[in-house]
């Protein structure tokens, strides 16, 4: 099994999360897209998260039709794309943030680029930079042998993502592919800061670790400290994507790291057993 036990031995994504966990918290992964509204500050803000409770940092490759991708987090990808942020650009990114940080930081994209660029130049970069490894949403394990391959012989996290939709067989494949952590998608839809977090999120989990996963990560629709705190008594870590970008849109840097500190104030919990 590649999520858990000694499948997991080097991973990044795994230590930020069981240092957490050490700790009595979930851990809090922060998500910004890169070049967004530049490169410099996009490195600025992950650096802002890192030092602001922030346990990992996940970058995104904009991309042009990004279909799990709600309004706030579609205009600021468009808006890095116009700017002329380029694929190759990522890996800047990435090595401005782990130069100045001991955060994880992962990327997050679509197959396509990764696919166009070749999987193992991106991968060979991805490392280069200091990258953790990779979260794809719309890549299965089915199709990803290359990328299996490529990372397991870099020490590359990949994280795959699991939803309410997710069959026990599909979910137990998954699993056993992933390395890092499982993405657990708690609504189905496009992304976007939500009011509330339905049950739905906490079955998946459940089922995501029932499948042999120790570390089962929840995202779409984090806002607040509260929900950081509903999520983290059952999730192993807790994502929050559009809140952030939001806050760099509207506040700049410095709103990045305002934020950051209020959601980590969020992850502490009682004590909590259970977890497989």
């Amino acid at each position: 099994m590649q999520s858990s036990g000694p499948g997991a031995t080097g991973s990044r994504a795994a230590a930020a999360i069981e240092k957490a966990r050490g700790e009595g918290r979930a851990a809090l992964i922060g998500y910004l897209p890169a070049g967004f509204p530049d490169v410099q500050t996009t490195i600025d803000a992950g650096i802002a998260m890192a030092r602001n409770g922030m346990d990992l940092i996940e970058v995104g490759i904009p991309y042009s039709d990004p279909v799990m991708d709600g309004r706030v987090i579609q205009e600021a990808t468009v808006e890095a794309l116009s700017n002329g942020f380029t694929v190759s650009q990522i890996f800047a990114v990435v090595e401005g943030i782990t130069r100045s940080t001991d955060a994880a930081v992962l990327v997050m994209t679509y197959w396509n680029p990764v696919m166009r660029m070749g999987v193992r130049e991106f991968a060979e970069r991805l490392a280069a930079a200091g990258g953790a490894g990779l979260i794809t949403p719309d890549l299965i394990p089915d199709e990803a042998s290359e990328w299996l391959e490529v990372s397991e012989e870099l020490g590359l996290d990949r994280v795959f993502l699991v939803a309410p939709s997710t069959s026990p067989e599909r979910m137990r494949s998954t699993v056993e592919a992933s390395r890092g952590f499982v993405y657990a998608v708690s609504v189905m839809g496009v992304t976007g800061a939500r009011s509330s977090v339905g049950a739905a999120a906490e079955a998946v989990v459940a089922a995501a670790h029932e499948a042999g996963a120790e570390r089962v990560c929840v995202g779409l629709g984090v806002s607040t400290s509260a929900q950081v705190r509903q999520i983290g008594a059952y999730a192993d870590g807790v994502i929050v994507g559009t809140a952030l970008v939001a806050a760099l849109r509207d506040g700049g840097v410095e709103a990045v790291a305002d934020l950051s500190r209020e959601l980590s104030s969020g992850t502490a919990q009682d004590p909590v057993g259970g977890h497989p």
